[in-house]
């Protein structure tokens, strides 16, 4: 409790500097575009439409609400990578400010993960389009969705806090994630679903963070259930656990990062 307090006065302290680097991450990402913020909207829409071409002749025949069975993985698994990728760039991006002035350096890395955080709400609004046209119905379990959505969030500053302190001092990390994310990709399940293997196996999905959230959200819009006590401990497990973690390495390795940038 000591710790967030800590955190939470240094953040108001440095308040106007935090919103003015929000800012300037959402601005600097659609500088130069003719569509601007609109990019935020159409670019998750233009993925979802390439996947469903590919996919559905494959792996949606005869699935009701495949297209939002979809759309679910890719938003989700989209707001990971962006966030996380964001996350590890957000201090060497800022190494001229980190040098000249003494600041807390998680700043940077909280203002890109409330930059993604608006590009995913934003996504989450056309999403819920969908899901109305599809003709799923909207329900009360709906409101459910604001617990993976607050603990993804966690998972994802846990996880930038990892990638973040270890880039800093490796720069191959950029490449391995690259290679990490690909095969996590297709490990959570966006574009099948898991029915095709054995329940032993089904359960070794849950071992992925992504999917986790992910099946979350799949049980409250399309099979219209509130997911088990065990899904919820899960979804907290892993993010307080990304957060711990993160906030262990990264001071661990703080004291280096101006040697090295």
């Amino acid at each position: 409790m000591n710790i967030l307090k800590e955190l939470l006065l240094r953040l108001k302290k440095n308040q106007f500097l935090f919103e003015e680097l929000v800012k300037r991450d959402f601005k600097k990402k659609y500088k130069r575009t003719i569509l601007g913020m609109l990019w935020s909207i159409l670019s998750p829409l233009l993925q979802l439409i390439v996947m469903s071409i590919v996919f559905t002749k494959f792996f949606g025949r005869g699935m009701d609400h495949y297209t939002i069975y979809l759309f679910t993985g890719n938003l989700l698994f989209s707001f990971f990578k962006e966030s996380t990728v964001n996350g590890m760039h957000s201090l060497m991006q800022n190494a001229g400010i980190i040098k000249k002035i003494n600041l807390p350096k998680y700043i940077f890395l909280l203002s890109k993960e409330v930059s993604s955080c608006i590009n995913f709400g934003l996504t989450l609004i056309i999403y819920f389009l969908f899901v109305i046209i599809d003709g799923v119905p909207v329900t009360w379990r709906f409101i459910l969705l604001l617990y993976p959505i607050l603990f993804m969030l966690l998972f994802n500053i846990g996880f930038g806090f990892i990638l973040s302190a270890l880039f800093v001092l490796f720069k191959d990390i950029q490449y391995l994630y690259d290679v990490f994310t690909l095969m996590l990709m297709y490990l959570s399940a966006i574009f099948y679903t898991t029915d095709v293997f054995s329940p032993a196996v089904q359960k070794l999905f849950y071992c992925n963070p992504v999917y986790a959230y992910i099946s979350y959200f799949r049980q409250i819009v399309l099979e219209q259930t509130v997911p088990s006590v065990w899904l919820h401990l899960l979804c907290a497990v892993y993010a307080l656990a990304a957060v711990g973690i993160g906030c262990l390495i990264y001071k661990k390795l703080n004291y280096k990062f101006l040697y090295y940038m």
